[in-house]
């Protein structure tokens, strides 16, 4: 929330196992990030797995940052 009162562009990954608790965490809050939501599980993949998911959702990322 500081990051965005200051213009500075920021959001946040997870997987879409968290997709409901960033929902309600955002009511809570009063504040809804940029997020990008990548597929579930991440802990058990393989660092091939892992690079490969991260080239499938770049682009999003990017733009989650980048925006102004």
């Amino acid at each position: 929330m500081e990051l965005d009162r200051r213009g500075i562009p920021g959001g946040f990954v997870a997987s879409t196992e968290f997709v409901e608790a960033a929902r309600a965490q955002g009511e809570a809050l009063g504040f809804h990030p940029f997020k990008v939501f990548v597929e579930h599980p991440i802990q058990d993949r393989t660092e091939g797995e892992i690079k490969a998911l991260a080239e499938k959702n770049f682009s999003s990322i990017v733009s989650m940052i980048s925006r102004t």
